[in-house]
């Protein structure tokens, strides 16, 4: 650095590091202040403070010394008594700075090496944060790109004003990338690093092939056609899920475009990747029969509780279904969020059967009857002894080969098999050392205390201590395989929110909390009270 450069080179020197490193040039003018200050204080001493203000107009440098206003001077190089400063200026005080100015001086070339140091530091930390504040706010971008460099199978891409790295994970399979080849990834995170903001790239992102779209299709682009979920296999095949907002447009056609030519410019773009573009719906049924074409559906079930849905499929659909290696079921159970059981119509009638007949057991030995009426009972709907018990006289009698005699004897019976259960069940609790306190917590069986005993689950204040999740249990949900982790009442039908409830009343009997603190809002009781009304 040529510190005894004249008024005009030093404008001239901030204005080109300026340009050439896109920054402001009044950092680079600070950056100069503070190297020409930090040489100084090698001939004035570390401790003096030295200033040096350029004219950024001029170009004239100024060099002051500061010194502190205080009433005792420890030290003399920054420090300057009350007395003194007042000879200066009258209105001087403790804790004021009086500035000494400094003749300009000649620096030796250790001292112009150390301020070039410092410039060359200042600029590279401006120069690392312009391109943070820039790539920042693009995360969610797509970025053309030069390769600059392949190291061990990850990608160094210039992107004209920084540098960024598409990791060998990020990349499509069988992907091969050369020194000079162009790239277009999407930018998925940035992120401050000791040694420079990181700018990480991704071809293999979900989000890259919606971008893409929204490149290659005017009406993503500009908000009639919205991409909803996007699902993929990256490099072999993928799903997008796509609804318009306009009714005279068709968002599948509008993505295909005419004679392929826009879903093709993408499959190009990702080296061949087959895409499944399908109309998305509000209907989960709808949208995962959908989601599972080319494969035919006959029938779905939903579980919205554990968001599962069952599908049934005629038995030659069975493997379009599934696909090579799961490839489409697992893809339609990305799109749509949930897991998706595939059974065959002959699967189906299977375990519809074996479920009639276990049923049917179940009536034949709790309630002592022939096959016969085990049998009735089950076809007309029947799942429990507890529904039997629960439904009215009337409506029992009222089936086809029942009397009310019937009705009154069967309901005895499944009364009495209850009865003698719970006391099976209320001793097996006490045996377990569940106390008789838990029994009077809103919601609680006595099903769920042995459930709640064999789990150590003993007092009021043993329940307080759970959460939801510790009851009914949580699904988790990675690399788009859904697993399920059982809760203490594992096999009892039990919601979220009533779980919720029971240990929110168990919490207020330990007395952790009163019922006010879970007791709706004012706000939330009137609204409840008067949205009927206003019905």
């Amino acid at each position: 650095m040529a510190v005894s450069a004249n008024r005009l080179e030093l404008l001239q020197i901030a204005d080109a590091v300026a340009r050439e490193k896109s920054i402001d040039r009044g950092i680079v003018i600070g950056a100069m202040e503070d190297a020409i200050a930090k040489a100084a204080r090698s001939r004035y001493g570390a401790e003096t403070d030295v200033h040096a203000e350029i004219n950024t107009k001029t170009g004239e440098l100024r060099l002051a010394r500061h010194l502190l206003v205080v009433d005792v001077v420890d030290n003399s190089s920054n420090q300057i008594s009350v007395d003194d400063a007042k000879k200066r200026n009258p209105a001087a005080q403790v804790g004021d700075t009086i500035a000494d100015s400094l003749p300009p001086l000649e620096y030796g070339r250790i001292a112009a090496q150390s301020a070039k140091q410092v410039i060359v530091q200042k600029v590279r930390e401006a120069e690392r944060d312009r391109q943070y504040q820039e790539y920042k706010d693009r995360i969610g971008d797509i970025v053309n790109g030069i390769v600059k460099r392949v190291e061990y199978g990850n990608v160094v891409a210039d992107l004209g004003r920084g540098e960024a790295i598409v990791r060998r994970d990020e990349m499509l399979p069988r992907e091969t990338m050369r020194t000079g080849d162009r790239i277009r990834a999407f930018i998925y995170d940035v992120r401050r690093e000791p040694r420079g903001p990181q700018i990480f790239l991704s071809r293999t992102h979900p989000q890259f092939m919606a971008k893409l779209f929204a490149q290659e299709v005017p009406e993503i682009y500009d908000g009639i056609v919205e991409v909803k979920a996007v699902a993929r296999d990256p490099g072999s095949r993928a799903k997008i899920a796509v609804i318009s907002r306009d009714s005279s447009v068709d968002p599948v056609g509008a993505c295909v475009g005419m004679r392929g030519s826009r879903v093709q410019a993408v499959v190009n773009e990702l080296q061949g990747e087959k895409i499944d573009i399908i109309p998305w719906s509000q209907d989960i049924a709808t949208f995962v029969v959908n989601a599972l074409a080319p494969a035919e559906v006959a029938k779905v079930v939903l579980d919205e509780e554990r968001e599962r849905i069952e599908v049934v499929v005629p038995d030659a659909q069975l493997s379009l279904a599934i696909g090579r290696r799961g490839q489409n079921v697992r893809l339609a159970s990305q799109l749509t969020g949930w897991d998706i059981d595939i059974l065959t119509e002959q699967e189906e009638s299977e375990r519809r059967q074996a479920e009639f007949q276990k049923r049917t057991q179940t009536f034949i030995d709790s309630l002592d009857v022939d096959e016969v009426i085990g049998q009735l009972l089950a076809s007309e709907g029947f799942t429990s002894v507890e529904e039997l018990a629960m439904t009215d006289e009337k409506d029992l009698a009222g089936i086809e080969g029942f009397d009310e005699d019937t009705a009154r004897e069967l309901q005895t019976r499944a009364r009495d098999y209850l009865g003698k259960l719970e006391a099976e069940l209320d001793a097996k609790r006490t045996e377990l050392g569940v106390k008789d306190e838990l029994k009077e917590v809103p919601g609680v069986t006595t099903q769920m205390l042995v459930k709640f005993g064999e789990n150590e689950v003993k007092t009021i204040e043993d329940l307080a201590g759970c959460a939801t999740d510790d009851l009914v249990g949580w699904s988790e949900r990675k690399d788009g395989e859904t697993t399920h982790h059982a809760g203490f009442l594992d096999g009892i039908e039990i919601s979220r929110d009533e779980a919720e409830s029971m240990i929110m009343q168990a919490r207020v009997k330990a007395g952790w909390i009163t019922e006010a603190d879970i007791a709706p809002p004012p706000a939330a009781e009137e609204a409840a009270e008067t949205a009927p009304a206003q019905a």
